[in-house]
């Protein structure tokens, strides 16, 4: 007797700009047309990458990971690294295709940043994390660039916003040690000047990203200075001397991480590491401030990349497999369950492309001061808020293919793991729901916020839109009469999260009514309706005392 042997299709990627009519509708509101046309081809070229050899790079690529090897054949210490063939490839791609040099460029003015980011947005999912180090690379060259060294701007800069693959550099961000991450005013790492006066640092780098990188800038305490932030100074590091050999460096390991493990993390004992001294000798954390910025923003913009991937693969899932007699996508409550993840990855794509927009316009000196306060206040909710809902947006799609989303070898199961490192780099949910509340941010940075929101929700040509457009405003006036009536450090302290998400899911909610009524797409109308019937306002004020009760 002949069995009857069924294998189900995997999901299939297309061209990731072609298939993605979001992108391009809120690309063409927010683009001058004649724009839009010059960049469309490189769009589509890197979205054919994204949806094909990358792709298909990834899944061969998936057991290689970057190994370490610290001693030669003979018993010299060499700590050379090698990384995997997709990270070689994507290395060639981000620099050809200017991932880094187009908002330096600015051949576009102050929408130099939006083509970038909708680049990144298109390369991320499929280049296993290399945005890891272009990151990092892209904050290194605006912090360079506005320290006005013009040494290190013709030596550095210059080299990591190059084109040429051969000649592009990229940049680590050593900040944290074992004395704590987000707290770097308690670094222990000494710089020190040696006989002919050139920095020294010496110390212990408990996590550093992307060590293959050929320079780094990184926080040390110059000898004499006090403890705390204010004691520290800023310093741009090369990884190699002219002859090949680390400076002043030891790899001690590469990190076991749960995710990213395609990105070389190492741990470094700095022993007399050459170094540049950026800015003056103290502050150092006010220095690193436009690094941060921009870093925000990458993880903001790969948070919705993550989510856009992992949805695209769902969907085209559900588009052909079948159970309970009807394919997925004819099923009522799997509909349900994509359509609700659909409008919260809308949701953090027009926030996460605020703030692209806003980074662009100060950048290009055509910020104001509304849009400067905005721009404060909405980086550390983008950024907290994205890398949360990619988490929650992930997970449920990899549950959308049931048992198959829990194997390896299709692919799946790295997407959550890589996108739970989102709420973590670059300042944790609850460090940055306290940047929110804590720095002063709120009391310029709230009227602006809930004046972008108003204008979001101002031109409505649908009863529907206006309707949940209010919600968005009684969120904004919510979280406002709360602070207005509250000045208690501690509760502050607790609802910070709770105050900090919901302005994200607020501004979220009048973007996406904005966008809407732009279009007047019924697909748009839609999403924000959707949107709104997931909890948008989270201040739910809880008694600090409680929750310590409940902890001891």
């Amino acid at each position: 007797m002949q069995s009857t042997l069924f294998i189900q299709s995997p999901p299939l990627l297309g061209n990731q700009y072609g298939d993605d009519p979001f992108l391009r509708a809120w690309l063409q509101r927010r683009l001058p047309a004649a724009m839009l046309t010059q960049i469309e081809p490189s769009l589509t070229e890197l979205g054919a990458l994204a949806g094909g050899e990358l792709y298909r790079l990834q899944l061969q690529d998936r057991l290689n990971e970057p190994t370490l090897t610290q001693w030669d054949a003979w018993g010299n210490r060499i700590d050379r690294i090698e990384v995997t063939p997709l990270w070689r490839r994507a290395a060639d791609i981000a620099a050809s295709h200017g991932l880094i040099a187009i908002p330096y460029e600015r051949h576009h003015g102050r929408y130099s940043r939006i083509h970038q980011f909708a680049a990144v947005y298109l390369f991320h999912p499929s280049s296993d994390v290399y945005t890891c180090p272009l990151a990092m690379t892209d904050g290194a060259a605006r912090t360079l660039t506005v320290s006005g060294n013009r040494s290190l701007i013709e030596r550095a800069v210059t080299r990591l916003t190059h084109r040429d693959p051969a000649q592009a550099w990229t940049s680590g961000q050593w900040m944290t040690e074992a004395t704590g991450g987000s707290d770097v005013g308690a670094s222990l790492t000494q710089a020190v000047r040696d006989q002919s006066g050139e920095w020294r640092l010496y110390g212990k780098k408990w996590f550093t990203s992307a060590i293959t990188s050929q320079m780094a800038l990184t926080l040390a305490r110059p000898e004499g200075n006090g403890p705390g932030g204010g004691g520290l100074a800023m310093f741009y590091v090369e990884t190699h001397n002219l002859d090949g050999s680390l400076n002043g460096i030891r790899v001690e390991r590469l990190k076991d991480k749960l995710g990213t493990r395609k990105v070389p993390t190492a741990e470094l004992t700095l022993e007399g590491a050459r170094a540049v001294l950026v800015g003056d000798t103290r502050h150092g954390t006010r220095n690193i401030e436009p690094m941060l910025t921009v870093t925000r923003a990458w993880n903001s913009v790969t948070s919705v990349s993550f989510m856009r991937r992992a949805l695209a693969l769902a969907r085209a899932y559900a588009s052909q497999r079948r159970a309970f007699g009807a394919k997925l996508d004819e099923l009522p409550l799997h509909v349900d369950t994509l359509a609700g993840l659909e409008a919260e990855t809308r949701g953090a794509f027009l926030l996460a492309f605020e703030l692209v927009e806003l980074l662009g316009r100060q950048e290009a000196g055509e910020i104001d001061a509304a849009q400067k306060a905005l721009l404060r206040v909405i980086t550390p909710i983008a950024k907290l808020l994205t890398a949360k809902q990619a988490v929650s947006v992930v997970s449920e799609c990899i549950e959308a293919f049931g048992g198959a989303g829990y194997v390896e070898d299709t692919g799946l199961p790295v997407l959550l793991r890589d996108a739970q490192v989102l709420p973590i780099w670059e300042g944790t949910t609850n460090v940055l729901a306290l940047d929110t509340l804590l720095r002063g941010e709120l009391s310029v940075g709230l009227p602006a916020l809930r004046q972008r929101i108003e204008q979001g929700i101002s031109t409505p040509n649908d009863p529907r839109l206006a309707k949940v457009g209010q919600q968005a405003l009684a969120a904004v006036e919510h979280v406002s009469s709360w602070l207005s009536h509250n000045n208690d450090p501690r509760r502050l302290q607790a609802n910070a999260r709770r105050v900090a998400m919901t302005l994200g899911r607020a501004l979220e909610l009048a973007l996406l009514v904005e966008h809407a009524g732009a279009t007047a797409a019924a697909g748009d109308v839609a999403a924000a309706c959707r949107f709104a019937a997931a909890p948008v306002d989270l201040l739910v004020d809880i008694n600090s005392e409680d929750s310590a009760r409940l902890i001891e």
